[in-house]
C-alpha cells in the first residue's frame, strides 16, 4: 500500500527531531518519491507542511533543506503552548456546550483505549483529537489558531514525548483532571491542570532530550 502524504511527513519529521536527518541535510523530492514508492505529489505536500511547522526550510532554486529547533527554542515554545491551551481550556470550561462536552469526553474514553494496549501510535492521535475538542469547545477562533499552529510545530516531540516509560497513563491522568474541571465549569481549575499538562520542564523535559539523543 502506497504512502500518504500524512504518513511521508510522520516518518521524516521523526528523523529530523531525532537526529537522522541534519540540518542542512537537502530532502530530495525525487529521491524520496522513490524511497517511499509514492510520486512526487505527497512528498510535495509533506515537504510543504515541514516548512509550515518550521522543521525544512524551501529554498528557492536550490530545495528543500532541514532545520532543527534547539534545546532553549524547544522550551519556550512548550512554554507559550502551554498557556495557549490553558486558556483553551479555561475558555472552554465557561463556553463548552452538551455536544462540546460530549466530544471531550468521547475524545478522553479512545485515549483510555490505547493507553490501556500500551499503544503510543494510536494515543497519540487520540491525544490530537483530545485537545482539537477542548479547543474547538473554546469559541475562540484567534485563539484556537494560535494554538493549532504552534501545535503542529510542536507534533513530532510530543509523540516522542509519549514513549517515556509511563507517560501515555501519566497524561492519560491528568486528561481526567481537566476534563472533570471543564464539565464541572470550573475555568482556573481548568486552565491549571492543562498548563501543567502540557508543559514539560523539569524530568519531563530531560527525558524528552534524552529520547532525541538515543536516537542520534
Amino acid at each position: 500500500m502506497k504512502m500518504s502524504a500524512t504518513t511521508v511527513r510522520d516518518t521524516l519529521e521523526e528523523e529530523i527531531v531525532t537526529g537522522v536527518l541534519n540540518p542542512g541535510d537537502r530532502l530530495d523530492e525525487a529521491s524520496l518519491a522513490t524511497r517511499f514508492g509514492v510520486s512526487r505529489t505527497p512528498v510535495r505536500e509533506a515537504l510543504f507542511q515541514l516548512a509550515a511547522a518550521g522543521l525544512a526550510e524551501n529554498k528557492v532554486r536550490k530545495g528543500t533543506f532541514v532545520l532543527k529547533v534547539g534545546p532553549r527554542r524547544l522550551m519556550e515554545m512548550f512554554e507559550v503552548m502551554a498557556e495557549l491551551e490553558a486558556m483553551c481550556a479555561r475558555t472552554a470550561a465557561r463556553r463548552a456546550s452538551k455536544q462540546d462536552v460530549e466530544l471531550i469526553q468521547a475524545a478522553h474514553a479512545a485515549c483510555e483505549a490505547a493507553a490501556s494496549e500500551q499503544d503510543s501510535e494510536a494515543y497519540y492521535y487520540r491525544n490530537e483529537a483530545f485537545h482539537e475538542a477542548i479547543r474547538q469547545a473554546s469559541s475562540q477562533e484567534f485563539l484556537t489558531e494560535q494554538a493549532n499552529a504552534l501545535h503542529k510545530r510542536l507534533k513530532p516531540y510530543r509523540r516522542l514525548q509519549l514513549r517515556a516509560r509511563d507517560r501515555m497513563r501519566t497524561s492519560f491522568d491528568e486528561h481526567a483532571a481537566i476534563v472533570e474541571a471543564i464539565v464541572s465549569g470550573e475555568p482556573d481549575a481548568a486552565a491549571r491542570a492543562m498548563r501543567s499538562h502540557v508543559a514539560i520542564q523539569g524530568e519531563r523535559f530531560t527525558d524528552l532530550l534524552a529520547s532525541i539523543a538515543s536516537t542520534d
